[in-house]
């Protein structure tokens, strides 16, 4: 799984002009899914996004996780995150999983946030051609591949 999560200010995601999901202090998390990954990857990546800690302490400092400032988040499925420019000027996506796959996972995520967070997840809908506003707050952008694991 690849991750793109962004500090927002406020973000909000419209489907065929119809808001799907919106929220104010927390994190916009773009998400690919390829064949390889598994639920061990969805936990992996549930407990780093909801214990991040890069808002903003009394001193300034990122200090403080998502639970710490009364967050949310908006989660949108983004195939497009496992592009391969390798070749040529088209990309491929081929890595990026089916929905058949791809979607149960998905699914796992947002119950998996709920469950840490405690509260609802925002979300997209999966495929859809999706319009999706934010303010990215600082800019603060981290990039996660559960593929990618540091276990130091």
């Amino acid at each position: 799984m690849r991750a793109v999560i962004q500090r927002v200010s406020e973000a909000s995601c419209k489907v065929n002009g119809l808001e799907t999901g919106k929220i104010e202090t927390g994190f916009v998390v773009l998400l690919g899914i390829e064949d390889a990954d598994t639920k061990e990857d969805v936990i992996w990546l549930a407990q780093k996004i909801t214990g991040m800690r890069v808002f903003a302490d009394e001193n300034g400092l990122m200090n403080k996780a998502l639970a710490d400032v009364n967050g949310d988040i908006l989660l949108i499925s983004q195939f497009t995150l496992f592009a391969q420019t390798k070749k040529g000027n088209r990309p491929s996506f081929i890595r990026a999983a089916k929905p058949e796959k791809a979607i149960p996972l998905y699914e796992l995520l947002i119950k998996t946030l709920e469950n840490l967070l405690g509260k609802p997840v925002f979300t997209g809908i999966f495929g859809a051609d999706m319009k999706v506003s934010l303010v990215n707050d600082g800019p603060v952008t981290i990039v996660m591949d559960t593929k990618n694991r540091d276990n130091h």
